[in-house]
């Protein structure tokens, strides 16, 4: 099963990558990822039930793999991408917004009823809660603030 982050989350969980790259986060990345989950993912799994991570820590070569940006908090071990497993990804940044506290929350892609996931960071030191959307503009990736 992994070492345990919280009840409902390991450290696996959240270092998981499709490539076959070393992923292993350092200690201050690692406590990083227990706050995040002690802190957002959770209380988030408590209130809603099952929640998918999709994408956690990522190592500076599995962020350039994936495209991240390069001052990504998943570098750092403060974000996580979701998504339910029942599809209904729109309940996540529902709760989120209505209930956490965060640095950053991202309707990516997606319709204006569904995102594709929801992108969450916890920085301890900046819980500004700012709301985006992602979007696709030709081959490039705008964001725009949202009214929380």
């Amino acid at each position: 099963m992994g070492e345990r982050l919280t009840a409902n989350f390991t450290l696996a969980e959240l270092t998981k990558t499709r490539f076959s790259i070393d992923n292993t986060p350092n200690a201050t990345q690692k406590e990083n990822l227990r706050v995040l989950c002690e802190k957002v993912l959770q209380p988030l799994r408590d209130a809603v039930g099952p929640v998918v991570v999709t994408s956690g820590f990522r190592s500076k070569t599995v962020n350039e793999w994936v495209n991240g940006a390069y001052r990504s908090d998943h570098l750092h071990g403060f974000a996580a991408d979701l998504q339910s497993p029942d599809g209904n990804h729109r309940k996540l940044y529902d709760w989120l917004l209505a209930n956490a506290m965060f640095s950053q929350l991202i309707y990516e892609f997606g319709t204006d009823a569904q995102p594709a996931w929801v992108h969450v960071s916890y920085n301890p030191k900046d819980l500004k809660r700012e709301v985006l959307r992602a979007r696709n503009l030709g081959k490039r990736v705008t964001y725009s603030r949202m009214q929380p």
